[in-house]
């Protein structure tokens, strides 16, 4: 398979569009229509992993973080990420990076961290806002089902855990084609009613191009009838953070101990202990400490992130139990995200995670 078929996949499990406006997740270097030889998932991308890239064969690497977050006047080899593009290209190497989108999207990194905390119910802890539409559209009563199947088909309709969602209402449009038409039902210069159903369902914005496109396809009229309206709609699916909450309750210490020794952490940075137990836990892999106001609204006992400066200890006193495990700890098993996306679509393709330990932060 081609290196852009991998890339797809990984895309419709985490579009681009999801991610914040701050990153630059996607491709970082190389070309997509190499045929791919392997691939080499990372969190980050290091003289280190391109060498083991070139020595395992593998012309593809998939990183968490991206390579490339500035741009580049010129590229001389003085520093680690001018030194990796050179590296990369002059062996025909293609770096992707799936950043906040794959952070931001449902089943992503934070779901991950959860799943190993074994959490249940996990939900969004902060919901993306302003980005959904609704698709309005009028076609004749044969013709709707299969207008309906092309805008499911194309991202229309998902609301939750659930899909094909919309509102049908029977109606009677009029029209009148002029000179130059050719209509699909009444005639030129005759006015026309038409038995029609109107179709209501909700989009992501981000899908509304190809919805559009998929809508024109399948609509039996000439010029189709349609409206698009901005939805205020918090998008519960996607968004930063999970909430969710454990089996049975643990002591604040028995939690912190086991995520210590779950996530290899080789310190755990906590706030003062209170003697509460800890059911409900909030928590963002990475620098997620701009969500502890969204973990304390939402009643949790404790918000656990990679980083937490030092005065946002501060900031929430005893309502809620803060504790930071390390950025690389906290979205490591990112790489088990990649490697099923990958394995599932293209079971023939060889791919490892990178044996190296890309965290720059060591423990004394």
């Amino acid at each position: 398979m081609k290196i852009k078929e991998i890339v797809s996949a990984l895309e419709r499990f985490a579009p681009l569009p999801l991610q914040d406006g701050f990153d630059n997740a996607g491709l970082q270097v190389g070309l997509t229509d190499a045929e791919a030889t392997g691939a080499l998932l990372c969190l980050d991308v290091t003289e280190a992993v391109v060498d083991e890239a070139i020595t395992l064969g593998y012309n593809l690497i998939v990183s968490h973080h991206p390579l490339i977050f500035k741009g580049y006047k010129s590229i001389t080899g003085k520093d680690y990420i001018e030194r990796c593009i050179m590296k990369a290209i002059g062996n025909g190497i293609t770096i992707y990076s799936a950043h906040t989108n794959l952070d931001n999207a449902p089943g992503g990194v934070n779901f991950k961290i959860a799943e190993k905390i074994g959490l249940k119910d996990v939900k969004i802890l902060s919901p993306k806002e302003d980005c959904l539409i609704k698709l309005v559209t009028f076609v004749p009563v044969e013709q709707a089902e299969e207008v309906r199947k092309a805008l499911f088909e194309s991202g229309c309709g998902c609301i939750g855990n659930y899909d094909s969602c919309s509102y049908n209402l029977q109606g009677e449009g009029t029209f009148r084609a002029l000179e130059g038409a050719n209509p699909f039902c009444g005639s030129v210069g005759k006015l026309h009613s038409e038995e029609e159903i109107r179709i209501e369902t909700i989009v992501p914005a981000f899908r509304k191009s190809a919805v559009v496109k998929a809508l024109l396809a399948a609509h039996p009229y000439e010029e189709p009838a349609f409206d698009l309206y901005p939805l205020k709609n918090s998008w519960n699916q996607v968004g930063s953070g999970v909430i969710g909450e454990l089996e049975e309750p643990e002591t604040e210490l028995e939690f912190l101990k086991r995520v210590k020794k779950l996530f290899e952490v080789g310190c755990v940075k906590h706030s003062r202990l209170t003697g509460r137990l800890i059911q409900k836990v909030a928590l963002c892999g990475g620098a997620g400490a701009f969500l502890a106001p969204q973990a304390v609204a939402s009643g949790a006992d404790i918000f656990l992130t990679g980083e937490i400066k030092y005065h946002d200890y501060f900031s929430h006193e005893d309502r809620i139990l803060l504790a930071e495990i390390g950025h690389y700890e906290s979205e490591q098993y990112t790489k088990e995200i990649f490697y099923s996306i990958i394995r599932e679509m293209f079971p023939g393709l060889e791919v490892q995670p990178t044996r190296v330990n890309t965290n720059p932060i060591k423990y004394l």
